[in-house]
C-alpha cells in the first residue's frame, strides 16, 4: 500500500520542480497607477516620409514674367541669332529714348537710327563672345571660374566694345577719323572706369545663378540702363565738341576781323605817306 503513495508523492515533486524551471514572462512594474484617461501607445503610427519634391528656382515662380522668360528661352534655342538681334534692337531703342528724354532736347530720329545700327551690328559678336566665355575658364573651383570670366570680360570685351560704340557714333554723325578718335579719347576712359562699378557684379551674378538661356534677358534689363548712360555720355561729348567748334569759329572770325582791320590801317598809312 505504501508503494502507490510513494509514486504519487514522487510524481508531484517532479511536477513542482518542472514548473519552477520554466521561464516566467517579464512584467513591467509601474511606479504609479495609470490614469483612467491615458491612452496606450499607438500600434500604427505614420512613418514620416522625406519631402522629395524639389523647390523651383526663384525665376520660375514669377507667374507671367516666368512664362515670358520661358517663351524667350524657347525662341533663343530655336533661332538664337534672330532672337539676339531683335532683343538687342529693343534694348538700344529703349536706351536711346531714355537718354534723349534725359537730355531735355527734342526727339532726334537720326540719333535713334544710329543707335539701332550700332546695336544691330554688335549683337551677334557680343552674343558669340558670351557663349565662348561661358564655355571656357571653367575650373574645379566655382569662385575661381567666375573670377576668371569677370576679369577676362572686363579686360578685353569692355574696352573694345566701348571704343566701337563711341567711334561708330562719331563716324555715323559725320565726323572725320581724327574727330572720332578725339571722341573715343574723351569718353572711353570714363566709361571703363564707371563700368567697374556695375558690370563685374552683374557678370558674376549672371554666371553664378542665371541659366544660360536666361542670361541674355538678365543682361538686357541691366543693359537698358547702361546703354542709357553710354548714350547720355556720348551726347555730352557731342555738346562739348559743338561748343568747341563754335568757340573755334568765333575765334577764327575774330582773327579775320582783326587781320582785315590791320590791313586797312596799313593801306591808309601807305596812302598818307605818298606825295600829293
Amino acid at each position: 500500500m505504501a508503494a502507490p503513495f510513494l509514486r504519487v508523492a514522487l510524481r508531484r515533486h517532479l511536477e513542482l520542480l518542472r514548473t519552477r524551471r520554466l521561464p516566467r514572462p517579464s512584467r513591467r512594474h509601474q511606479s504609479s497607477s495609470p490614469s483612467p484617461g491615458a491612452k496606450g501607445p499607438k500600434t500604427e503610427d505614420p512613418i514620416p516620409v522625406q519631402n522629395t519634391v524639389a523647390l523651383l528656382p526663384f525665376w520660375q515662380r514669377l507667374g507671367p514674367l516666368t512664362r515670358a522668360g520661358q517663351a524667350y528661352a524657347r525662341a533663343q534655342r530655336r533661332r538664337p541669332w534672330a532672337t539676339q538681334v531683335a532683343s538687342t534692337l529693343v534694348i538700344y531703342f529703349c536706351a536711346d529714348l531714355s537718354a534723349q528724354r534725359m537730355s531735355g532736347n527734342g526727339y532726334d530720329p537720326k540719333r535713334t537710327v544710329r543707335s539701332l545700327v550700332i546695336g544691330g551690328v554688335s549683337s551677334i559678336p557680343s552674343y558669340t563672345w558670351f557663349i565662348w566665355l561661358s564655355r571656357n575658364f571653367n575650373y574645379s573651383s566655382h569662385v575661381l571660374s567666375i573670377a576668371a570670366k569677370v576679369a577676362v570680360n572686363q579686360t578685353f570685351f569692355t574696352p573694345v566694345f566701348n571704343t566701337y560704340f563711341f567711334g561708330a557714333q562719331a563716324l555715323l554723325s559725320g565726323d572725320a577719323l581724327s574727330e572720332a578718335w578725339e571722341r573715343v579719347k574723351m569718353t572711353v576712359p570714363v566709361s571703363i572706369a564707371n563700368s567697374l562699378k556695375l558690370w563685374p557684379a552683374v557678370t558674376a551674378f549672371s554666371f553664378a545663378y542665371v541659366p544660360l538661356e536666361y542670361r541674355s534677358v538678365f543682361a538686357g534689363v541691366v543693359a537698358v540702363g547702361w546703354q542709357t548712360y553710354l548714350s547720355f555720355l556720348n551726347r555730352q561729348a557731342e555738346l562739348r565738341e559743338d561748343s568747341q567748334k563754335m568757340m573755334s569759329a568765333a575765334a577764327a572770325a575774330e582773327h579775320e576781323k582783326q587781320a582785315s582791320v590791320t590791313t586797312t590801317d596799313n593801306v591808309d598809312c601807305q596812302k598818307r605817306r605818298l606825295p600829293a
